[in-house]
């Protein structure tokens, strides 16, 4: 279960959070915003599975229809920066309810999940990694270590729902494509896929390859 503290943001930080939000929106034309102090979203009885407490505070990750792997991308990129300013957050799937009045959503986009945020009483969990880089590559040949150093951080990146339904393919010319492989809950494959890539990346040096569309 992931608990958050009784304890506001200040606001500094969250000043540093909404120019990041603004930076990733303007990168990726996307519209993920910042909704503080509503704790309906992960109120009591709701059917959260008892997952979360105390979560105050959220990122509604939206975005315009099928850019969900640019959300997943940049959103990580929010995630990560957030936890340097030692905030903690969890990317959430299916245990909240969408309060619509917090945020705008226009006729072209869609809430895809959110983003706990806060302080946390208590840290995640690594789920533990029950199969080998190999199973989540495609691959002729030796395996060059920029590569390897990518899928290793790939392979620790957060889902919005525990699944790494993800394969990423290097070709010869050293141009790497990232794919979803099939899964029944197949709505947050994408989203998922772009948090991998972000990790990917951030592991293997962005000057050693070429992402493949």
């Amino acid at each position: 279960m992931r608990r958050y503290l009784d304890k506001p943001i200040e606001e500094d930080k969250i000043k540093q959070l909404q120019a990041l939000i603004d930076e990733c929106n303007r990168a990726g034309a996307l519209h993920i915003q910042l909704v503080l102090n509503e704790p309906k979203a992960f109120g009591k009885g709701l059917l959260n599975y008892g997952h979360f407490s105390g979560v105050n505070n959220y990122i509604a990750m939206i975005c315009p229809k099928g850019e969900d792997t640019t959300l997943g991308y940049y959103g990580e990129k929010i995630v990560l920066t957030t936890q340097a300013l030692r905030l903690n957050t969890c990317w959430v799937g299916l245990t909240f309810s969408k309060q619509k009045d917090q945020y705008q959503i226009l006729p072209h986009e869609r809430l895809i999940c959110v983003i706990a945020l806060g302080y946390g009483e208590n840290q995640g969990v690594q789920h533990p990694q029950k199969k080998g880089i190999e199973h989540y590559c495609k691959i002729d040949g030796d395996m060059p270590e920029w590569f390897r150093k990518g899928m290793e951080a790939a392979l620790l990146a957060p889902t919005a729902i525990n699944q790494q339904k993800f394969e990423f393919q290097l070709s010869q010319e050293g141009h790497v494509k990232a794919v979803t492989r099939k899964t029944m809950l197949n709505s947050y494959a994408k989203i998922d896929l772009g948090i991998a890539k972000y990790h990917f990346e951030l592991g293997a040096g962005r000057e050693n390859f070429i992402w493949e569309d």
